[in-house]
């Protein structure tokens, strides 16, 4: 992208800077000047060093831990670009916060998800880049377009490495933690060439299971847990329990965004789980806590996915 360095700017917030960097590497530009930081009083501080009018930008922000001060921080740079007449703006967000809070599951719930779609658009983004909605029907929360990548061909390609898929390919199992995530895991199977199984679970309160039974065999198999997101850790480490208890002799995970609030690192080290393999579109310190947890970059397929939003190509590619 070296020749359209005069009409693309990238910018970041404080959310995934290093991820932001290497996009940037990876499209042969550099990140664009601004510095966003906060008034004594804690409201959000946002100065667009360099000029913008008339360019594609591309504001690369997870809306991650803390998550209110980075929306703030993308809806502020947002508006910054939009009054200064930026051509195009596009939110890049690899982690889509409040994306859990999709409908009303009580009386008088709201919809936050919705409200958060809202916002972004009202500050003036004429785009969304976004990674693994936890319900893809978010996509229709937005009056403006947005471009929905998925993370599981490049956590297809990272686990295809390791020494579980490799030698025991063949007594592999693709495990579905529960009932909402059997698309995503048997798109996995599909890929892995392997059988599908489900962890039957009842939640009967906010981040707290009950698990039920396991459909499908897995007893002397290698099994994989998918899942868009590992939060407080409790589906994944109370799923792979059932999996051994089932007869599974050894027990992975993978997931696309690493929350990893609460107890989620002392449940991780806890468990039965060997490997857990996760994706950087969420920067955490937590990370390094656990060594079981492997980090692959989706810096190459965003940097794609720009590259073609700018040159107006079909972004179809991406999805295998």
């Amino acid at each position: 992208m070296e020749r359209y360095n005069e009409h693309v700017k990238l910018f970041a917030g404080n959310s995934c800077p290093e991820l932001a960097g290497k996009i940037a590497d990876k499209l042969k530009l550099k990140l664009s000047g601004a510095i966003v930081t906060k008034f004594s009083d804690g409201e959000t501080s946002v100065q667009v060093q360099e000029s913008v009018r008339g360019c594609d930008v591309f504001v690369i922000q997870s809306t991650s831990q803390p998550v209110n001060d980075n929306l703030m921080e993308l809806l502020i740079l947002i508006d910054a670009l939009r009054r200064a007449s930026a051509g195009r703006i596009n939110a890049v967000i690899p982690y889509f916060g409040y994306a859990r809070q999709d409908r009303k599951a009580r009386a008088r719930d709201p919809i936050t998800a919705k409200l958060v779609a809202d916002l972004i658009t009202s500050a003036g983004a004429d785009r969304v880049l976004t990674m693994d909605l936890h319900a893809p029907q978010l996509q229709g929360f937005f009056d403006i377009p947005v471009d929905h990548l998925f993370g599981i061909p490049v956590l297809a390609k990272e686990v295809s490495k390791s020494s579980f898929v490799k030698d025991g390919k063949d007594n592999l199992a693709v495990v579905s933690p529960d009932v909402g995530s059997v698309a995503r895991a048997r798109n996995l199977a599909q890929k892995l060439n392997a059988p599908l199984a489900i962890v039957d679970k009842r939640r009967p309160r906010a981040n707290a299971i009950e698990v039920m039974n396991v459909i499908g065999d897995v007893r002397g198999k290698v099994c994989l847990m998918l899942d868009d997101m590992i939060d407080t850790a409790g589906t994944i480490c109370q799923g792979a329990q059932a999996l051994a208890d089932a007869g599974a002799i050894e027990v992975h995970a993978c997931c696309t965004h690493a929350v990893l609030s609460g107890p989620a690192i002392e449940r991780l080290n806890a468990s039965v789980l060997q490997t857990i393999t996760v994706l950087n579109t969420i920067e955490s310190k937590a990370v390094a806590s656990c060594p079981k947890i492997k980090v692959a970059s989706v810096a190459p397929i965003f940097a794609e996915a720009i590259e073609s939003i700018y040159s107006d190509l079909s972004l179809s590619r991406l999805y295998d």
